[in-house]
């Protein structure tokens, strides 16, 4: 009685890996439609949290006084040969004023825009928020307000879904980072390069 089912069951498998080996064959070949390629933006959050790190922890580079000379140009080459010899430029890196911190107060900044970064990527995964990122850029804000970290604390406050902004009752004050585009008293120029 045990083999007339054992014979049963396997005539059942059989038929169903031939009819699975059927429609495998018989399909033609699947292709996955073509995803526009976007080099820039992270794919993983592992990506995501390099990203962060290289976007909010690179320092700023001290703007260098350099004289141009202007550019010598051939008045033997047409306009249209003109435009197409030229490469397209590339983006210019913008120039910000940031107050210099002491010594001990940079160490302090540094620490607490460490803390804010991973933050910011924790923020993003399920089930969590952004509340160690926003309390540790509200002390930065506070405490340094005119430095590159402040700068750096403000953009991250500002990346944030409208969501958490809410819930975080960010102000627009925490927002706003049209200060840095002008030169103020005790500031220094430096460029950043940013990226998106």
């Amino acid at each position: 009685m045990n083999t007339i089912w054992l014979k049963i069951a396997g005539i059942i498998v059989a038929v169903i890996l031939i009819f699975v080996l059927v429609i495998i064959f018989t399909s033609g070949p699947t292709q996955e439609p073509a995803q526009p390629e976007q080099p820039n933006k992270p794919r993983n959050f592992s990506q995501q949290v390099e990203a962060d790190k290289e976007k909010f922890l690179t320092e700023p580079q001290p703007v260098e006084e350099k004289k141009q000379e202007p550019a010598v140009e051939d008045q033997n080459i047409p306009e249209q040969v003109k435009s197409v010899q030229q490469p397209p430029q590339p983006a210019q890196p913008v120039t910000l004023y940031f107050k210099e911190l002491g010594e001990i107060d940079k160490i302090e900044a540094e620490r607490l825009l460490n803390v804010a970064v991973p933050g910011r990527s924790i923020g993003r995964l399920p089930m969590t928020g952004f509340k160690l990122m926003v309390d540790n850029c509200r002390q930065i804000i506070n405490r340094w307000p005119e430095s590159w970290y402040a700068y750096r604390a403000k953009q991250m406050l500002a990346d944030m879904p409208e969501r958490y902004k809410q819930r975080y009752k960010v102000t627009q004050q925490e927002l706003d980072i049209s200060m840095y585009a002008k030169p103020r008293p005790g500031t220094q120029p430096y460029t950043i390069k940013e990226t998106r």
